[in-house]
This record gives structure tokens, C-alpha cells and sequence, in this order.
């Protein structure tokens, strides 16, 4: 699925136009994206949440060469389902 696809779903539903749905959309994502760039936690409730966590740095291998390469510490963006979407998914 894709956004565009969503954008459509929604105007479908509640009549509002496409254009007007599109930004909304847009601007909740852009919400989303600028919070968790502050560090912030998203919980929408029986949803899920988004949180930034760290991975720390560790020693990876080439799997070509079987070099030792170092890997960097860096940020990852993770997802927990609520448990509404456990439930429906299961």
C-alpha cells in the first residue's frame, strides 16, 4: 500500500477531497518524522509506538573477505505494534 492509496481510502470514506486529504496525511507524517528527529517517543494508542534507540558500536565481518570491519554506533527507528494490531493481525 501506498500513501497515494491511503489518500484515496480516506476521500472515499468521508467525502473530503483528495487534495485536502493528501495534506493532512503529509502533514501527520511530517509530524511524525520531525518528532522522532527531536528524540521524541509516538504512541498512538492501540496502534503502536515509534521510538529512536541506539545501536552500539560494535565489530562486523566482510562476509566476502572475512575481514573484521568496524561498524559505528548509529540510530535505528523501531516499531511495537499495540495490542489492537496484535489482535487483529493474529
Amino acid at each position: 500500500m501506498r500513501k497515494r492509496d491511503i489518500v484515496l481510502r480516506i476521500s472515499q470514506d468521508t467525502g473530503i477531497k483528495q487534495v485536502v486529504v493528501k495534506e493532512i496525511v503529509q502533514h501527520t507524517f511530517d509530524f511524525i518524522l520531525e518528532s522522532l528527529k527531536e528524540g521524541k517517543r509516538i504512541e498512538l494508542r492501540n496502534f503502536g509506538v515509534f521510538q529512536i534507540k541506539r545501536r552500539k558500536p560494535r565489530v562486523g565481518r566482510n562476509p566476502k573477505t572475512g575481514e573484521v570491519v568496524p561498524v559505528p554506533e548509529r540510530k535505528v527507528v523501531t516499531f511495537k505494534p499495540g495490542l489492537d494490531m496484535k489482535k487483529y493481525i493474529h
